[in-house]
């Protein structure tokens, strides 16, 4: 999570959606940058509104804007698994070494997820809190220029951005059947990414 205080920005942290590199990239203009432990990294919206958000307010002012990333959400799921298929990660029982990604995302669909598809949800991580905190400005992954142009506007400043923490590439398919009970298990998520404009 990176906080500019003088932009009256807050930036949250969706997993695997490149925020390492932003957070690189911008860190030396942040009044806060959050980037240990992962459970506050990746503070989602609800954890930003409850240990966050209040002491934010109460020192840089309210109605700060809240900006996120979300990731095509089959594009998400690879990311994990391919994530997960480092080599530190053999043996631990959430590596997906002798999975194929039809059957990580067949564990994802489970009620019970095991432990090699317990990842999450960006639709979750990204839902408003109760009292209206939300995320004021959504941005694609796939769309970086848009989050740069944004970025670069609101700070009064330009950077450039290099990938970080990338999962080690592989082609990776996803059967018509896995693929429809995904989207419909998981309908919110396909939807909340449609709505990005």
């Amino acid at each position: 999570m990176l906080v500019f205080s003088n932009a009256r920005l807050v930036f949250l942290s969706v997993p695997k959606t490149g925020t390492t590199a932003y957070e690189t990239a911008l860190a030396p203009l942040a009044s806060m940058v959050i980037s240990d432990p992962p459970e506050l990294k990746h503070a989602p919206v609800f954890r930003y509104n409850r240990f966050f958000r209040p002491a934010l307010e109460k020192f840089i002012g309210p109605d700060l804007d809240v900006i996120a990333v979300m990731r095509e959400p089959i594009s998400w799921l690879g990311s994990w698994y391919r994530y997960r298929q480092r080599p530190f990660m053999q043996g631990r029982p959430n590596a997906t070494h002798d999975l194929s990604f039809d059957a990580f995302v067949e564990g994802y669909c489970q009620s019970t997820r095991p432990g090699f598809a317990n990842v999450g949800s960006q639709a979750k991580f990204l839902e408003p809190s109760k009292n209206g905190t939300c995320v004021t400005r959504l941005f694609r992954y796939e769309d970086p220029p848009s989050l740069i142009h944004f970025l670069q506007e609101r700070l009064e400043t330009t950077f450039e951005l290099k990938r970080e923490n990338v999962a080690p590439p592989m082609a990776l398919s996803l059967s018509a059947g896995t693929e429809a009970r995904l989207r419909a298990r998981h309908a919110e998520e396909f939807a909340l990414y449609a709505s990005i404009p």
